[in-house]
């Protein structure tokens, strides 16, 4: 019985994980989830799970469990009129079932969603980590390492030995030589370690919505890279004339405005880089997200030789996301593409509202880089 309650069980929670996938779409979309951090259970409401049910077949011989109604009907429905429109009534309503889903599940449906591929580290990983692995079981101790099974087999099988075991009354009491506790060793393993430099543009030209769609994109981006390395970091640059480095909550929250130009973001991500990340350690990627409207053409040809001498030779990717604004030029990306055309290490994506969130994922990440 255990065993067909938990065949049960996990068919319906592929049944589940299938309907979230279904509304993966619309879930990317939502901006409320961008509080969460590492595997924090988050809600899902997953409209529409129906429980299976007998129903009226097509036999009519009559006999136990017969009675009225069509083929195709469900048994117990209530018949017509007894649940009358505007009338109160005692059976259950339809609902909504809300589940949990921690962020690293999410992050694995969107991966198989969007069909993105895993993640080609480079480097030599030389950062390691220590961790604990229990190698054994010894005599000695501390008392929060005691194995239990351990010792009680070691005090079942003394009383046995002894004579003191009684079957009707069996009492099981360990002396200290029962005793035996768990031994660790520490080792070291290597981590894949990763850093994340997003950039965005906090001008005047980026409206709020502007900014709402790079905080959600940016979320997701960072929820499935973590799920492909043990150590990752994240920097957090926002700008308009001029660029500053700034905490998590302040990227995702700010509201600025000014002028634009785009070579101080990529000047201190350049800087970040050199001074914190050397690139034959670290898999690097610079996330920059801009509504396309820069200063002047002289910056723009500044960003260009920045890019091309200070950070594409040591990123995994560079990833330039163009959100659609009714303020900006969008020239941005045209440039981008007219001078870094056929760059390996250049992703570019144009984002024109929350809907096309779900695609430009799949525009950065679909390179495996």
């Amino acid at each position: 019985m255990s065993l067909r309650v938990h065949n049960d069980h996990n068919r319906f929670k592929e049944i589940i994980r299938g309907r979230i996938k279904q509304n993966l779409k619309e879930y990317i979309k939502k901006g409320e989830f961008i509080s969460r951090q590492g595997n924090e259970k988050l809600t899902i409401p997953v409209p529409s799970v129906e429980l299976p049910r007998f129903r009226f077949g097509g036999q009519s011989q009559g006999g136990v469990g017969q009675g009225q109604g069509k083929v195709g009907d469900g048994v117990g429905d209530p018949q017509p009129g007894e649940a009358a429109a505007g009338k109160a009534g005692s059976d259950a309503g339809d609902h909504s079932l809300e589940v949990d889903v921690s962020l690293e599940e999410l992050a694995d449906m969107l991966g198989e969603e969007l069909e993105l591929p895993r993640i080609e580290a480079k480097g030599k990983h030389s950062v390691k980590a220590e961790r604990i692995r229990y190698s054994g079981v010894h005599q000695v101790g501390p008392e929060a390492l005691r194995h239990f099974k351990h010792t009680f087999r070691n005090a079942l099988r003394r009383q046995i030995m002894t004579g003191t075991y009684d079957p009707k009354n069996p009492c099981i009491v360990p002396i200290r030589d029962d005793f035996r506790y768990r031994s660790f060793r520490t080792i070291e393993k290597p981590e894949s370690n990763a850093v994340i430099v997003y950039m965005m543009d906090v001008s005047g030209s980026m409206g709020e919505e502007q900014k709402e769609i790079v905080r959600i994109e940016s979320f997701w981006i960072d929820a499935w890279l973590r799920r492909h390395y043990d150590g990752i970091e994240s920097r957090y640059v926002i700008h308009d004339a001029m660029a500053k480095e700034v905490d998590r909550d302040t990227f995702f929250h700010t509201r600025e405005s000014g002028g634009t130009m785009i070579s101080s973001a990529y000047r201190l991500c350049a800087e970040i880089i050199e001074k914190d990340y050397p690139p034959q350690d670290w898999n690097i990627y610079p996330f920059h997200f801009s509504d396309g409207d820069n200063w002047s053409v002289d910056d723009t040809r500044l960003c260009i030789g920045v890019l091309r001498d200070r950070i594409l030779p040591h990123v995994n990717q560079f990833s330039y996301g163009q959100v659609e604004s009714p303020y900006g030029s969008g020239q941005f990306i045209k440039d981008l593409r007219e001078h870094l055309q056929g760059h390996t290490a250049v992703a570019l994506s144009e984002i024109k509202d929350k809907d096309a969130i779900y695609q430009s994922i799949k525009d950065f990440l679909a390179g495996g880089r």
